[in-house]
Formats: C-alpha cells, sequence, structure tokens
C-alpha cells in the first residue's frame, strides 16, 4: 500500500519536470527505473555481500508497467487531470500483478527429501527468518547459542 502512493509522488515530480521544459513523455518511467537501479544496489550491498542473505527474499517490487502506462497517458492525452486519474490509478493497480512475473517462479514444485514442495517453501525451510517460530525453537534449544565467538567481542560494547 505504501510503495504505490509513495513511488507515485517521485514519479509526477520527474514527470511535470521533463513534460513542461523539455515536452518528455517518459518520466515516470525514468523514475522508477533509477529508483529500482537504487534498490537493487542497496539490496546487493546491504543483503547479499554484507550478510549473505538469499537474493530472492529482498527482491525489490517493480513499478515499471504501472510507469509506463502513466507515460504512455500522458503522450496520448497531453492533459494533467486524465493522467492523474486515468494513469495514477493504472499506477496503483499495476503495482501487484507487475510482480507476479518476479514471483512466479518461486510457486515450481520441487521435490526434496521425498517431499513435494514448492521452491518458495523449501528456501523458507532453508533460511529460517527470526520472527518466525521455528527461529525461537533453535535459540530455546541453544541456550543462546548466537553469543559465542566473534559476537561476544562485539556485544561487549554495545
Amino acid at each position: 500500500v505504501v510503495t504505490p502512493i509513495v513511488g507515485i509522488t517521485y514519479c509526477a515530480a520527474i514527470m511535470y519536470y521533463l513534460w513542461v521544459n523539455y515536452r518528455l513523455p517518459y518520466g515516470a518511467t525514468l523514475c522508477v527505473v533509477c529508483l529500482l537501479v537504487g534498490e537493487w544496489l542497496t539490496r546487493f550491498w546491504g543483503f547479499y555481500w554484507w550478510s549473505h542473505y538469499p537474493m530472492n527474499f529482498v527482491f525489490p517490487s517493480t513499478m515499471i508497467p504501472g510507469a509506463l502506462i502513466m507515460d504512455t497517458v500522458m503522450l496520448l492525452t497531453r492533459n494533467w487531470m486524465i493522467t492523474a486519474l486515468v494513469g495514477g490509478g493504472a499506477f496503483g493497480l499495476l503495482f501487484y500483478p507487475g510482480n507476479w512475473t518476479i514471483f512466479g517462479p518461486t510457486h515450481l514444485p520441487l521435490v526434496a527429501e521425498g517431499v513435494l514442495l514448492s521452491v518458495a517453501d523449501y528456501t523458507g525451510f532453508l533460511y529460517v527468518r527470526t520472527g518466525t517460530p521455528e527461529y525461537v525453537r533453535l535459540i530455546e534449544q541453544g541456550s543462546l547459542r548466537t553469543f559465542g565467538g566473534h559476537t561476544t567481542v562485539i556485544a561487549a560494547f554495545f
């Protein structure tokens, strides 16, 4: 809910600047592509490179289909009001189905140790997140196993 609302404000600002000054109708798409490049850099260096977290859990959502429709509406109508109503509505409505192509392969079947699972279920079992009951059970069994080795030195300064 938050991402399309916040994302459309940046797109509208860049779209206004490019349309008023240069009559270029691709401001929203340019803005979304730049935001997506920044998100990929953050996800790669922050999650994968720094903490070795798998990239399939932190895929950035794409807003490109909605931005393309919004730019197309601006190009065809040359009217701010119609672009705001039709293009802005399409921007918000295409956010969820625009990401189906990214998450579609996670629903493929996979046989792991004789059990039929989806790829999403299997990766969820391999990489246990900290908010799940499985993680809490692992910590309770080990009685603070995480405070061994290099984490003790780091925790001593805080």
